[in-house]
């Protein structure tokens, strides 16, 4: 007799029961503004300390781009109470994993620890919080801007297709919109940064009352808010942020690129502005993403590597933020093929679904492998991935740290004629960046341009 796999039986319980899907927490307002979740788990000895500060490089300035993934880097350098090299060695001790990213909406650090080790991590996280620029100079700013230049040329300038996020999205959002420009920044906004530009942007944004913190894991949460209020009461509330005010991003005509490379192979990127994280709209595109290039069996990849092998592969994508979302498809053609004829393949996909909405057994594999995915993010506190993350998300984007079972909603509320409109809507013909990253001296093996690189 055949055993239930464990995955299936946890979906299945979940399925018959969604309105017990939870993160339970509390949420508390410090004086001083400093939004604070905790999360009670005593399944492991361990903890999660997840920062959020609601800033990302969308809350930089035309010419003064980067300074947000900067902070990333500048925020382990050390701090009022901590020289320089002793966050990690401290974490290290105690048996602690760390680590930071930033978005185009937000920078967030985290500390996945012990949980007799606690009090370190606020200690840690406070300090930096409120006496990073007591250690901050003019010195280690440009120590760090060094580090970032560095890593531009390494991950975008000189890696194999490495401009097409630049170019894409300088054409796909007009200038002065907080997304037009990469996380990283540019070159010259970097250069041309001051001391001051940086730490005015710091006091802006990097205040207790433009962040929220969560503790998930083997805590007591009485006694964890004592502790919070410990090490982050007494740092003062800054100003109010400034909202952001974007240019509206509306694109109303195909606009076809070309950029020659030192690469092999050709690659092709069609790219839409969508709605922006958890707007209606968004659910469909993700789904719709999944159905054309989610595994073998998706669409794309079954005409364009298996059946018509005229493509090495194919990736669809709904890339969410909280103003503005796109939608993207990625696609590498073979030896011998032209990128044209991988557009001309992925232009009939698309009309299919606009002309005949998808099977039901398309979207219910996507459903399902949605469940699963935020079933396994509920296995671990800490991480990226993890409970702590997922309620500072939710926090961030939608106001409510226990919103999962809202959008796990979204998705099974869809029926198979959603996607069929979202794709009518979303993705015109006339709507759209086509990019073509082809061997030097190889234009021919482009989508042939219709403008010049911008």
């Amino acid at each position: 007799m055949r055993k239930i796999p464990v995955l299936l039986a946890i979906l299945c319980s979940v399925i018959s029961a969604q309105s017990q899907l939870k993160i339970p927490y509390t949420r508390h307002v410090l004086s001083n503004g400093l939004n604070v979740i905790l999360h009670e788990d005593h399944s492991t000895p361990t903890v999660s300390v997840n920062t959020w500060y609601h800033v990302g490089s969308g809350y930089e300035k035309p010419g003064r781009t980067g300074f947000a993934h900067l902070f990333e880097h500048l925020m382990f350098m050390g701090s009022g109470n901590v020289p320089e090299g002793q966050f990690d060695k401290l974490l290290e001790a105690a048996g602690a994993n760390n680590n930071g990213s930033t978005t185009e909406d937000r920078t967030n650090y985290y500390e996945d620890l012990p949980s007799n080790a606690l009090e370190l991590a606020l200690f840690l996280d406070s300090d930096r919080m409120g006496f990073l620029l007591d250690a901050m100079t003019p010195q280690s700013v440009d120590a760090q801007r060094a580090v970032v230049k560095n890593e531009k040329r390494q991950n975008y300038d000189n890696r194999p297709y490495g401009m097409a996020g630049e170019t894409i999205l300088k054409n796909l959002y007009p200038p002065g919109h907080p997304y037009n420009w990469m996380v990283i920044g540019s070159m010259e906004d970097l250069s041309a940064a001051t001391y001051d530009d940086v730490v005015d942007f710091f006091k802006t944004y990097y205040a207790p009352n433009n962040a929220s913190i969560v503790i998930a894991g083997d805590i007591d949460p009485k006694e964890t808010l004592k502790l919070v209020e410990k090490w982050f009461g007494g740092i003062p509330r800054g100003k109010p942020v400034p909202p952001l005010n974007p240019v509206p991003a509306v694109l109303n005509e195909e606009k076809i690129f070309v950029l020659e490379d030192r690469v092999q192979l050709p690659r092709l990127y069609m790219t839409w502005l969508t709605p922006q994280k958890f707007a209606p709209g968004d659910a469909e595109m993700d789904v719709l993403a999944n159905i054309l290039s989610g595994g073998k069996n998706s669409r794309l990849y079954q005409k364009l590597v298996y059946e018509l092998q005229i493509a090495q592969d194919v990736r669809a994508s709904q890339s969410t933020n909280k103003i503005s979302s796109q939608f993207q498809i990625i696609t590498t053609a073979r030896a011998g093929h032209t990128l044209e004829e991988l557009k001309k393949v992925i232009q009939e996909e698309i009309n299919k679904i606009k002309n005949e909405a998808p099977k039901e057994r398309e979207l219910q594999r996507v459903v399902n492998q949605f469940e699963a995915s935020i079933l396994r993010g509920l296995e671990k506190p800490g991480g990226f991935g993890g409970k702590a993350n997922q309620l500072n998300e939710y926090f961030y984007y939608a106001g409510n740290p226990d919103y999962i079972n809202e959008d796990f909603s979204r998705y099974k509320a869809l029926g198979v004629d959603d996607i069929q409109s979202a794709a009518q809507t979303y993705l015109p013909d006339n709507g759209r960046v086509i990019l073509s990253i082809v061997p030097t001296g190889k234009i021919e093996l482009a989508v042939q341009p219709t403008a010049e690189v911008k």
